[in-house]
């Protein structure tokens, strides 16, 4: 039997239809209402947040860094300039693949793994982001033109035109002024991110430390607009940097030049004060170097060389150098002397070439083995008799002497703007208790009457007190800085003057240090010949190995690093005393012979009118 035929349902149909057709376009309305609502939640309710994130992709602000302060000398010579350089600066944020661009300049530039480790460290100090951070300085125009042609192939790398420290006397007055260096991880953690945000480089040594906040200036901004590689397209908004302020020293350069002539290459170190402000006219430590290598970054070879050296061309002798003052100290022990009574103007003492304590069988040699016989306290300044003042030492004490000496800055710092100085040694009983756990003993105070045993001072400390010698007793804190804009260093905790109960005292003691220089039986007498101005000075040794009792100096049996050293301190003209210098020659032995002579060089290009004194700066570009 057949089947029947099932007839189709046109209206069921067309029902179902209709219902699938209603429930998808629902479905898409909704999506659709949703996907409006999503754009007008984003464009809308969201358009400030979302217009902020399109920006940050396309406009960065830049840090602008400022221009360093230039430094001259007194006479407007520059001693630190900024010349123009071209960096090759990375932006970290910039680059894919940092490992592959690194390889890929070495190649092009054809540099070193010095180089290159170098370009990694900096890489990987802190930062702000999106900061170009410079790998390598003074680029030659051969590897700019290098990277310009392949410019394609190194994104986030760019050249850069910049200033970089540069000082044009080079090494004349590198333990002075000092130098710049790229910024480390030590300093990020001291200073003010935001102030140095763009700079790369801090004062690190000298006048570029110590006046390091007025040098570098206030930093600028550029807000730019870069494209999806980084590369700039236009300038928005710019904030100008602030430069640094320019200093003027009171260091002369043809001085300072005629004082490292006059050490011939020796090791020492001069320095040279104007009395009526402190000012440092001269300020030389021999051997120096090149601060222009540490700018950039100095290579490993080359600091090795400079840090190894025996001459220590590093070493700031100026400052730091610790030196017992010999004689130089003479004329301070006999003011002290006269104003506690010890001794009087022509008090007289035996001098068989030696002196022994009452009851002690040791003896304090006289540098003059055949001893001057009756010697006064005038001709022993002149003639620098030791006995006379090993006598005067044990009348006086070492109570009176520190208190005294002490009053014209002995182991104290003394400069106003030098912070790498060493203060200095000036012994006391306390210091020695507290120091060796050891009594003070008579004997240790006829060797500090010499200016020998535990006393210590810096060239710096040797003009300084100098300088009071020829002010009668005016203090005036030693300073480099002259003048700059709105800046005052603070003088407020400087001592007050030396005051004595007798003030011809001064005048006495001034005039036996004439008698050194220009009296028959002065011990730099030949480095006076001919002046035609009077000069006050003194000549001093100091040993650097002790003698045993009974031997002689003997100067070829010593190695040269193991002879004394020469001393000289003075001022000139000694009536009115517009210049006051200390010279200390280290190994040379003779005071007299060999650290006079250099003041003497100095005194004539100082105070002789039309003296000739050759311009640095002309000869530095020979």
């Amino acid at each position: 039997m057949a089947k029947p035929i099932k007839l189709t349902d046109f209206k069921s149909d067309a029902r179902i239809v209709q219902g699938r057709v209603l429930l998808c376009a629902l479905v898409i309305l909704s999506m659709l209402g949703a996907l409006v609502a999503r754009m007008y939640y984003l464009q809308v309710v969201q358009y400030d947040y979302h217009s902020t994130l399109s920006d940050n992709n396309r406009v960065h602000v830049q840090p602008v860094p400022p221009t360093r302060g230039r430094i001259h000398d007194r006479n407007g010579i520059v001693l630190a300039e900024n010349r123009p350089s071209y960096s090759l600066n990375i932006t970290h944020e910039r680059v894919p693949n940092l490992p592959a661009t690194l390889e890929l300049l070495q190649d092009l530039l054809e540099l070193d793994a010095e180089s290159m480790e170098r370009a990694a460290r900096r890489l990987q100090q802190r930062r702000r982001p999106f900061e170009a951070v410079p790998i390598m300085f003074e680029l030659t125009e051969a590897q700019i033109a290098r990277l310009a042609v392949n410019q394609f192939r190194l994104p986030g790398v760019e050249v850069q035109a910049s200033f970089v420290r540069h000082y044009p006397l080079g090494e004349k007055f590198a333990h002075a002024i000092g130098y710049v260096g790229r910024i480390n991880e030590a300093e990020l953690q001291r200073i003010d991110t935001v102030a140095y945000a763009g700079t790369h480089y801090i004062g690190k040594t000298g006048i570029e430390r110590q006046y390091e906040d007025w040098l570098h200036g206030t930093v600028g901004y550029e807000e730019v607009e870069t494209n999806a590689r980084g590369r700039v397209l236009r300038v928005l908004k710019r904030t100008d940097p602030q430069p640094g302020r320019d200093l003027t020293l009171h260091l002369d350069a043809r001085l300072q030049q005629i004082a490292q002539e006059a050490l011939a290459g020796r090791r020492g170190a001069v320095v040279a004060i104007e009395p009526d402000t402190g000012g440092v006219l001269a300020f030389v430590s021999q051997p120096s170097f090149n601060p222009n290598l540490f700018v950039t970054g100095i290579s490993h070879a080359d600091y090795a060389a400079l840090r190894d050296s025996l001459d220590r061309p590093l070493f700031n002798r100026v400052l730091r150098g610790q030196y017992p003052p010999g004689s130089t100290i003479k004329p301070m022990i006999a003011l002290a002397g006269l104003e506690h009574g010890a001794a009087t103007r022509s008090s007289r003492v035996y001098d068989p070439g030696f002196y022994q304590l009452p009851n002690h069988s040791h003896r304090y040699r006289n540098w003059n083995r055949r001893g001057d016989g009756w010697v006064d306290m005038r001709f022993s300044i002149a003639r620098s008799n030791d006995t006379f003042f090993y006598d005067l030492a044990h009348k006086l004490g070492i109570d009176h002497m520190h208190d005294f000496l002490s009053k014209f800055g002995l182991g104290q710092r003394v400069a106003l703007d030098m912070f790498e100085e060493q203060t200095g040694l000036m012994p006391s009983r306390e210091w020695k208790r507290n120091a060796r756990g050891q009594p003070w003993y008579p004997g240790e105070t006829l060797i500090a009457g010499i200016g020998q045993g535990y006393m210590m001072m810096t060239p710096l400390q040797l003009a300084h007190s100098t300088a009071l010698l020829a002010s009668r007793g005016k203090w005036m804190r030693p300073r480099l800085l002259k003048d700059a804009e709105g800046l005052e260093p603070d003088t407020s905790d400087t001592p007050d003057d030396i005051q004595l109960s007798n003030p011809d005292d001064w005048e006495f003691i001034i005039d036996a240090m004439e008698d050194v220089m220009h009296a028959s039986h002065g011990t730099a007498r030949g480095a006076a010949r001919d002046a035609e101005y009077q000069i006050a000075g003194k000549t001093g040794t100091a040993q650097v190995v002790a003698i045993a009792q009974g031997n002689e100096y003997d100067s070829e049996a010593l190695q040269e690093r193991h002879r004394d050293h020469a001393l000289f301190i003075g001022f000139a003209p000694a009536d009115e005393p517009r210049i006051a210098v200390a010279v200390m020659v280290e190994n040379g032995e003779s005071g007299g012979r060999e650290a006079a002579p250099v003041a003497r060089a100095l005194f004539d290009a100082w105070l002789l009118t039309g003296a000739e004194t050759p311009d640095p700066q002309q000869e530095q570009s020979q």
